[in-house]
């Protein structure tokens, strides 16, 4: 019997993905936990491995394809018998199947979608192009996405399987095309409601100058999540930013003499470890930081994971030390250069990139002096540092001269009120000020 080998889900957020490169070829023989692909995903590139054993028979999705769905066919494999599909599937087929699901998810079908109301359901006329509302084809998606934007499903041309219409053919369509008008006997039956706001098209056409030399360069899914997500948090999360000038002299002290204790065991901490460290003892101390606003819920943490922003020639990813307040700064040190090398490799697993109970991103070794940052969502707050700098500075009463360092936190003001974040900040210039506390 054949077998079908479809895009799988890599991540609990993954859509749809490119299929990066093939590692292996049409009648090579795979045995279970042979890699097959490598698959980049929405936070980084991911090897994918045979469940089955047997002859791959054909390859349906070249290497380097982009934006292919989840569920979708990508390879068809002949099984112990050695039968192979007689009629492979065209590139696309599958679409409409069903993604693979995690465990202990539960399963998906078409019924989950809401169902039109009995009376608009009765009443809705023929459409434009003939074809009655209720032959048109169209995934779950597709219909959520076209009436929040107002666009009538029947005047358009479905290109998934057997012409269904799939969330891409919503991409291109005009927002607010108005639907067919309703019956007047429905009109008269069913209570008059205000219209819905057309959703905003997700894609602009954005005028530039092309006489100007340029170079166009394709985003990544990376960058398009980035885009993504940081539009979201903006736009939806009222950020309270407060800054805190912090002296350093006593951590790098402490560090200096913490590096020539390691040296011996090849660890060598940076300013960065300590600052991660003094953020999760702060975020366990200061529990009302500690938290992820869902609406109606507040989730409060009892363990800091601290996402750390580092960057990679692809774009920002979070990799994540878990529970930072109780890993000493050595561990914390060891783990921070391992995720931060994976993740420039674009090798990092879901598991070390996802969650996280707030963020810092550092910026000191640009020679930014502040700045204010993005938080990422779901988490409510992120640290901002910048670079530590020789300044004038109170020091016992006397003016004096010391290494200082600006830091702002940005809040989640829906979740975190302001007097909660001021002692969030407080307590961390505390801890780095007088380091041997969050050591200790």
């Amino acid at each position: 019997m054949s077998i079908e080998i479809k895009m799988p889900a890599l991540s609990p957020t993954m859509e749809e993905g490119t299929l990066a490169k093939w590692l292996v070829k049409e009648g090579d023989t795979v045995k279970s936990g042979d890699l097959l692909a490598e698959i980049e995903t929405d936070k980084a590139t991911m090897e994918f491995e045979a469940v089955d054993e047997g002859v791959v028979g054909k390859i349906m999705v070249p290497e380097g394809t982009d934006n292919v769905k989840v569920g979708t066919v990508i390879a068809v494999m002949a099984g112990e018998d050695g039968e192979t599909a007689s009629s492979p599937l065209p590139l696309g087929e599958g679409q409409g199947a069903q993604a693979p699901r995690g465990e202990g998810e539960p399963e998906k079908t078409a019924t989950s979608s809401p169902s039109p109301s009995p009376v608009a359901a009765k009443a809705a006329p023929p459409s434009p192009n003939g074809r009655g509302e209720e032959r048109v084809k169209a995934s779950p998606l597709a219909k959520r996405i076209a009436a929040e934007k107002g666009v009538d499903l029947a005047t358009l041309t479905g290109s998934g399987p057997n012409g269904r219409i799939v969330k891409a053919d919503l991409e291109g369509a005009k927002a607010g095309t108005p639907a067919p008008a309703p019956a007047a006997t429905a009109a008269a039956a069913a209570p008059a409601t205000p219209p819905a706001p057309a959703a905003p098209a997700e894609h602009k056409a954005v005028w530039f100058d092309e006489t100007i030399p340029h170079e166009v360069e394709k985003l990544s899914n990376i960058r398009k999540t980035i885009a993504r997500r940081l539009t979201e948090s903006k736009q939806t999360i009222p950020h309270i930013y407060l800054t805190v000038d912090i002296r350093l002299d006593a951590m790098l002290k402490l560090r200096g003499e913490l590096n020539k204790a390691l040296e011996g065991r090849g660890v060598k901490l940076s300013v960065n470890d300590l600052l991660i460290k003094a953020l999760g003892v702060a975020l366990v101390q200061s529990p009302k930081c500690n938290v992820t606003y869902t609406g109606d819920t507040l989730i409060k943490y009892s363990r800091a994971d601290v996402s750390v922003a580092v960057s990679t020639p692809t774009g920002l990813i979070t990799p994540i030390i878990r529970d930072a307040a109780n890993k000493s700064v050595s561990a914390i040190s060891v783990e921070m250069k391992e995720l931060a090398a994976l993740a420039k490799d674009n090798k990092l697993k879901p598991e070390q990139y996802l969650g996280g109970t707030a963020s810092i991103s550092n910026m000191g070794m640009f020679g930014i002096k502040a700045f204010d940052a993005v938080i990422n969502p779901p988490q409510a707050m992120i640290l901002a540092v910048g670079a530590g700098e020789k300044r004038p500075y109170i020091v016992d009463d006397a003016l004096a001269v010391a290494t200082v360092m600006s830091a702002t936190g940005s809040f989640d003001h829906r979740a975190i009120d302001g007097a909660d974040g001021a002692a969030l900040m407080k307590l961390f210039k505390e801890l780095v000020e007088s380091p041997m506390g969050m050591i200790a």
